[in-house]
């Protein structure tokens, strides 16, 4: 069964009912293993059809067991004496173990069952019967297994908390409490709205969010003015809140402002955001500015950019001309009073949000992203003018994509200033990870 495509399974679409969160959670996972696709965007692809608590839950189950994914199979090696499972069965013995101690709204005889009746709906035989069984006895052992969990957390905590163990390694070698940090990265990830100053005050969107029936906190942080971003808790989905689509927030992690509160751009001035899609930093960046000035938003990805002219078209922001890299000369663009580089990184500081990163990431993947954000910051330092300002940012905590490459950037461009740096930790400041570096052109003398 190793590497067999779904189609295999499911020949006849109608046979995969489009309101089952199991069966269609069961899909995504048995992709993700089998193909290079994001957890996040085989779920957008997934759930275009479902709705309401269907939805949340196969979201749930999806990305649960992908955070939890070395202590579950290490559960399932402890009840089959470490015997290899084909993956279909194994993925259903995740989800069904998931559900037994991780979920507590479902009760635990009723995962068991659906599980079992999912493994029987895919016609896999005997192995209904090996999944009940391992699942009932896990479930009659789950006070022992629980503690067990505990023990891990404490004595393993690669399979306790569920993380690569070179990644574990060497965030231990860095950080006495690097622990907070693998249990950070296994709670789910709140949801952020910044603010749009342009359209609303604090107090009207406020109001409308309570007419909404949004739940909303004011964000309090030392480099955001309060009621600038708020944590939210939508009813409906966000796409369905008259509030979004009148453009009045942005959802964005507050980690992501540190950059632009960094660039700190001017009305009227020429910025540069390379790496800009789908528009986070950029259109924070043009309501900084009150929309007057010039922002080139230049991005590799073409449909990444339509989702950054859909943003800044509902924001209604006008300052932003989206490029694609290969449609522009950026030297005849510049020069330009303020650069941000929002390079693209491990992503190891945004691993609540994007889960499955630290089963895709490696060790040897650093340097190499290294030295393409050195390559990214060689090729912006010539397009700043005299006096300007340049803004290097990551969503990584890892010193080669940070400290190391400000290091060396600034061994080769010798005209530039070292300004500040700033690392934000999930442990410390209780956002998102994020490096943020600035540097100045001086204005040669005489």
């Amino acid at each position: 069964m190793k590497g067999l495509a779904w189609e295999c399974l499911w020949p006849d679409s109608t046979r995969v009912p489009s309101q089952n969160p199991r069966e269609i959670a069961a899909r995504i996972l048995l992709q993700w293993e089998q193909e290079p696709i994001t957890a996040e965007a085989l779920l957008s692809g997934s759930l275009a059809g479902v709705h309401g608590p269907d939805r949340g839950l196969c979201q749930e189950l999806v990305l649960g067991v992908l955070r939890n994914k070395s202590w579950l199979d290490w559960l399932i090696d402890q009840k089959t004496n470490g015997r290899r499972q084909q993956p279909l069965p194994q993925i259903l013995l995740r989800l069904g173990l998931y559900q037994i101690f991780l979920l507590d709204r479902i009760p635990a005889h009723a995962a068991v069952n659906e599980t079992v009746n999912l493994a029987r709906r895919l016609d896999l035989g005997n192995q209904s019967g090996f999944i009940n069984a391992v699942l009932r006895n896990c479930l009659r052992e789950k006070p022992t297994w629980l503690e067990k969990l505990t023990d891990l957390r404490n004595n393993q905590p690669a399979i306790g908390y569920s993380h690569p163990l070179w990644l574990v390694q060497r965030w231990r070698d860095r950080w006495p409490d690097y622990v907070s940090l693998l249990d950070w990265n296994n709670q789910p990830a709140p949801v952020y709205a910044r603010r749009n100053t342009l359209l609303t005050t604090v107090e009207d969107l406020e109001a409308q969010w309570g007419q909404e029936g949004v739940t909303f906190v004011r964000l309090k942080l030392s480099w955001l003015k309060e009621g600038f971003m708020f944590r939210i808790e939508p009813k409906v989905p966000l796409a369905a809140l008259p509030s979004f689509q009148e453009g009045k927030f942005y959802i964005q992690d507050p980690s992501t402002i540190a950059s632009v509160q960094e660039l700190n751009p001017l009305p009227g001035e020429n910025i540069l955001d390379l790496c800009a899609a789908p528009g986070g930093k950029a259109t924070a960046i043009a309501q900084r500015m009150q929309d007057n000035g010039s922002i080139l938003a230049v991005d590799i990805d073409d449909d990444r950019l339509d989702r950054l002219r859909e943003n800044a078209d509902r924001l209604g922001l006008c300052s932003i001309q989206p490029k694609a890299l290969h449609q522009i000369d950026l030297k005849t663009a510049g020069p330009f009073d303020r650069i941000l580089v929002d390079a693209p990184c491990s992503n190891t500081g945004v691993m609540r949000r994007r889960v499955d990163v630290r089963w895709r990431l490696n060790a040897r993947e650093l340097p190499v992203l290294a030295r393409t954000q050195i390559d990214l910051l060689n090729r912006a330092a010539p397009l700043l003018k005299p006096g300007g300002v340049l803004v290097y940012s990551t969503c990584s905590i890892e010193a080669e994509e940070n400290e190391d490459v400000i290091t060396a950037f600034m061994r080769k461009n010798r005209d530039y200033k070292k300004e500040t740096t700033r690392t934000l930790t999930p442990m410390r400041d209780k956002t998102d990870g994020a490096f943020v570096a600035r540097m100045s052109k001086p204005i040669p003398k005489g």
